[in-house]
């Protein structure tokens, strides 16, 4: 009787450990995500964060909340270098989050080859947004280094929408002037001269623009102006299409090492896995970003209209680019000196 109450007892300790570990193992009922974005992608993340959060939670029962951080994409990846502790980056180009893995080694240097279309699940292009009439008769590129017009753009060094904003009136400048670079970097110049406002991100740009008034012109994503003219500015805007422009393509990565700090590395991945879902791809059209899945794309095709692109191939990727045009004394500094 002794020894049989001994295995009893023995029998109720270990189904108690096992209970435990199991305890001690099973998956928080909540988590949390960080965001890092840059300055547009407000509106469009804080539909996609609710639509994911309904997803997870019918998948794994677990209750997750997305908070975001909104900046240019340049002052965005370098808070994270410093310590903003992003489980995933959402970022305008693709040489912020290389400046985070290179710099920092939270994530992989390969993270561009882990999601399709090289983890670019969205793309846009650059447009002018003009007033309503568009009083100083803007047409195109060549237009922005007229001496009467005033140009709103934010701030290369800051934000990675400034950066394609550059690229695209580089581009057109290199093709009218029959790739003379001598002559593409005058003209440019001639544009950052007329820039009234230099601010940090797009969407400060925007607001320049649009509530403070200030300006002709503004250089702009596609998305953001599609939105100005349909919401944030209604009937006082008109979109100008130039004969050029460059294919953004913003990058997304988890940031593997704080994911994992904080018990959320498979929520991040799946959030990011999310936005190439049907779903995700219907929140990115909604929004006025170019879906990358061809389906929404072409559900999407009527509100874009289609123009010739340049490509960042164009101009050697983003390595080569950052480094000529970019860096410290690179070719925006040197146009830019008064």
């Amino acid at each position: 009787m002794q020894r049989r109450s001994f295995l009893t007892t023995a029998a109720a300790g270990a189904a108690l450990l096992t209970i435990g570990a199991k305890k001690a193992f099973a998956a928080p009922k909540s988590l949390q995500l960080l965001n890092v974005s840059y300055d547009p992608t407000r509106e469009l993340y804080a539909e996609y964060n609710t639509a994911f959060t309904r997803y997870w939670k019918g998948k794994t029962d677990q209750d997750v909340t997305i908070r975001q951080s909104h900046g240019g994409s340049g002052a965005q990846a370098r808070s994270v270098v410093e310590g903003n502790p992003a489980d995933v980056v959402t970022l305008s180009v693709g040489s912020d989050i290389d400046t985070i893995a290179q710099k920092s080694g939270l994530l992989p240097t390969n993270w561009q080859s882990r999601l399709p279309h090289n983890s670019a699940p969205y793309s846009s292009i650059i447009v002018l947004l003009v007033r309503k009439g568009n009083p100083k008769n803007i047409r195109d590129w060549g237009d922005l280094a007229r001496p009467d017009v005033g140009v709103i753009t934010p701030n290369p060094k800051t934000g990675g929408g400034a950066r394609w904003n550059y690229l695209a009136a580089y581009a057109w400048a290199l093709k009218a002037y029959g790739n003379n670079d001598a002559k593409a970097r005058d003209f440019v110049g001639k544009v950052y001269a007329n820039v009234k406002v230099l601010d940090t991100g797009a969407r400060g740009s925007t607001t320049t623009f649009v509530e403070r008034g200030i300006g002709d012109v503004s250089i702009a994503w596609e998305n953001e102006a599609l939105l100005t003219v349909a919401k944030l500015g209604k009937g006082r805007f008109e979109i100008v299409y130039p004969s050029l422009s460059i294919l953004a393509e913003p990058a997304v990565a988890v940031v593997d090492k704080n994911a994992q700090k904080h018990g959320a590395l498979a929520a991040a991945r799946e959030y990011l896995s999310y936005l190439y879902s049907p779903e995700g791809q219907d929140i990115v059209g909604k929004y006025f970003y170019r879906p990358s899945d061809p389906k929404a794309a072409a559900r999407y095709a009527g509100q874009f209209t289609q123009i010739p692109l340049v490509g960042i191939e164009a101009f050697g990727g983003w390595t080569k680019v950052q480094k000529v045009h970019f860096d410290y004394g690179g070719v925006f500094d040197q146009i830019t000196k008064r």
